[in-house]
């Protein structure tokens, strides 16, 4: 049977490139985002290489969106038992300038959407008694990020909100992971803050240990071991994908 995915985010970048692995790996997909025409056109590109894909529209911090959504997907593709929490706003203002409202609408749409899409999702994975959940959290929740505070700190709790609901999720047949992306171009996020970059990106690469910053398909890629069957016993884990940027233990 065609397992169904929605993918959050999946206009452009990261979000794109892991619908389209999904859809390579066999899984119908949801293309959710707020710009619907770029979610269009992805989902006509995996239509158009033999996948199955619908575009989406919605604000992941609204709930009532998202339900709509996810029960758009579910009529058209079935109960949804893959999960990819993509979507997700950055910004960089020093930590004295930052505002009441751009702490709250950061937060609002990086951790209440991702627990607003993951809750609206969750009893089609209870009542198949199998799930895949894969979260995009930051590098920079790992080794902090100048100027931009709310964003690292909302991503770090996208980890440790990964570790509670596998905690809580595993008796259900449910894995939950997260990925860090390290430094990926062709993004929306990357392009905005090119030049925010302290130092050139020709300098960033030579200072890689792969001596190369990654593409979303690198992420797609991970994503993809996380929501097959062959990580049925990974679970909670923070799997960073950085081309040695961070190395842990």
């Amino acid at each position: 049977m065609t397992k169904t995915a929605l993918v959050t985010g999946a206009a452009a970048g990261i979000g794109r490139a892991c619908a389209k692995q999904l859809a390579k790996d066999g899984m119908a997909i949801g293309v959710l985002d707020l710009l619907i025409d770029q979610a269009q056109k992805t989902a006509d590109e995996i239509n158009a290489e033999g996948g199955k894909a619908i575009a989406l529209q919605a604000d992941i911090s609204n709930r009532a969106q998202v339900i709509a959504a996810v029960q758009t997907l579910r009529d058209a593709f079935g109960p949804i038992t893959v999960l990819v929490n993509n979507a997700g706003i950055t910004n960089t203002t020093p930590f004295k300038d930052i505002t009441d409202e751009l702490w709250d609408k950061v937060l609002t749409v990086n951790l209440k959407g991702t627990f607003i899409v993951t809750q609206v999702v969750l009893p089609d994975m209870e009542a198949a008694k199998w799930g895949r959940i894969v979260n995009m959290s930051s590098s920079s929740a790992q080794t902090g990020a100048a100027g931009m505070a709310p964003y690292s700190s909302s991503k770090g709790a996208i980890i440790t909100l990964t570790r509670t609901l596998a905690e809580e999720l595993g008796p259900l047949g449910i894995t939950v992971n997260n990925i860090p992306p390290g430094i990926i171009m062709n993004t929306i996020m990357s392009e905005a803050n090119r030049e925010n970059f302290p130092i050139p990106i020709e300098t960033v690469r030579e200072m890689m240990p792969v001596r190369r910053t990654g593409v979303p398909e690198d992420i797609a890629s991970a994503c993809s071991w996380l929501c097959s069957e062959g990580a049925s016993y990974v679970t909670g884990q923070t799997i960073g994908v950085n081309g040695g940027r961070l190395r842990t233990t």
